[in-house]
């Protein structure tokens, strides 16, 4: 027995077929984004280009061009007359650590790993506001904010991980107490290692097994701590903290997987024992003198500095031990900058800001900060095209495929619209929330002051 369908009936699910379908047409549209009448700073340049116009496919650059551009046939575009204004790549900071900035010291070391996900969830969104598109975490839990962000769940800045950082038994990033001791095969792992904060390791064997971990866990490099630290109690700041022998088990096992290791150093000395390693990234140098400098420029190895500010101090009491090792390091800021241009070392710009979510809200003030020891232009290319060759070093193990920190036919879409020429007022970045009128990420809008 048949039964028919009424006709009205069939004419409404037709519609709705030919509707969804519509929908999917619509949505399988590549998007577009034409930025028209702005001049370029394409990351490399001392100036602005002419007024040029811009054509950004999906999440890409297509078309850059003095000359006026069509989209292509079958793209939804959007349309944003510049009117003169800058348009120039995405910030990066290749210093940051996206799980420790909001919360304190304490509540790294007892609040629920949900609550520091959560802030670092918003701080994440805050730092792309602030228009820094990509940053390198170099030590924490990072791997699930990154899921998170690229799949959408939360909004923020490409994140290059490096998951814990590799410490030694009383080494920077060791914040065991006493009682703790000694530690015994089949203990607990210490509440820095439960969050996957730092991880300790004391023999080639385990720093090999350390770095492979955070290898599967989906790093993109990995960050040891090759000398003593000032967050840390119960480490001073003129040791060597890794063996020969150590750093050169972890440099091994991150070159098999096609990537580099990174340490901390602040010293000559930790910094030589690294670069005689094979490691390719010193962070800090805040304390090495003049034939370290010499050493790093003829190894072609990168100097990942900060522009600390007084202010980072503020999270360590006054009067510990730890506010006097900051204030060390702080006194070494000048000159190694300046070891750092009469070199011509490959510097790289990051800043390190940890447990102060006031001290992040200058991020970009932290930048400016650099007109002490480079022009305007010199800092922008930094803090853009240099950062975004450093990234590049992880090889295959770069977790987003294009080129980044530039504004060039090929490269990802990582783009801020400034109200204003930054090279001739490099200020204009210091407040993001009124002269960066648009901030787009990976071919999306995430801010337009413009509509």
């Amino acid at each position: 027995m048949h039964h028919s369908v009424p006709s009205a009936l069939t004419g409404t699910l037709l519609a709705l077929a030919c509707s969804v379908s519509v929908a999917f047409a619509q949505a399988a549209e590549p998007t577009a984004v034409l930025f028209q009448n702005v001049r370029v700073f394409d990351g490399n340049s001392d100036r602005l280009s002419s007024v040029s116009n811009v054509l950004v496919v999906d999440n890409a650059i297509k078309t850059v061009s003095a000359s006026s551009i069509a989209a292509p046939e079958g793209t939804r575009l959007t349309t944003i007359d510049g009117r003169g204004r800058t348009l120039m790549p995405g910030l990066i900071d290749v210093h940051w650590h996206t799980l420790l900035v909001r919360p304190t010291v304490m509540e790294l070391l007892t609040a629920e790993v949900g609550y520091l996900n959560l802030a670092a969830g918003a701080e994440a969104t805050a730092t792309l506001m602030r228009g820094f598109t990509t940053v390198r975490d170099v030590g924490g839990p990072a791997f699930a904010l990154k899921r998170a962000i690229d799949e959408g769940t939360v909004d923020g800045p490409r994140i290059y991980p490096s998951g814990a950082m590799i410490s030694v038994t009383s080494g920077h990033g060791d914040f065991r107490q006493p009682f703790e001791l000694p530690r015994v095969i089949g203990a607990p792992r210490s509440r820095g290692e439960e969050v996957g904060a730092a991880m300790i390791a004391d023999s080639p064997d385990e720093v090999r097994i350390r770095v492979r971990e955070q290898l599967l866990l989906g790093a993109s490099q990995i960050k040891l701590t090759a000398g003593g630290g000032v967050a840390s109690p119960h480490s001073p700041l003129d040791v060597s903290t890794f063996t020969a022998e150590e750093l050169r088990a972890a440099v091994e096992a991150a070159e098999n997987w096609g990537t580099y290791i990174t340490v901390h150093a602040y010293t000559s000395e930790a910094v030589q024992r690294a670069i005689a390693a094979g490691v390719k990234c010193i962070e800090h140098g805040h304390l090495m003198d003049e034939t370290t400098a010499s050493l790093i420029a003829k190894s072609g190895v990168w100097l990942s500095m900060q522009p600390l500010p007084p202010e980072l101090g503020e999270a360590f009491p006054p009067g510990s031990e730890e506010r006097r090792k900051f204030e060390q390091v702080l006194s070494g800021t000048d000159a190694t900058y300046k070891l750092a241009k009469k070199y011509k070392l490959k510097t790289a710009f990051g800043t390190d800001v940890l447990f102060s979510r006031a001290l992040a809200q200058r991020q970009a003030s932290l930048l400016t900060s650099l007109v002490r020891w480079y022009t305007p232009a010199e800092i922008l290319k930094m803090a853009t095209g240099v950062n975004a060759e450093l990234l590049a070093l992880s090889g295959l193990r770069n977790p987003y495929a294009g080129k980044l920190g530039v504004v060039e036919e090929g490269a990802l879409a990582d783009l801020l619209l400034v109200d204003g020429d930054p090279i001739e007022n490099i200020k204009l970045i210091e407040d993001p929330d009124k002269n960066f009128l648009i901030i787009m990420k990976d071919g999306k809008i995430y801010k337009n002051a413009l509509r």
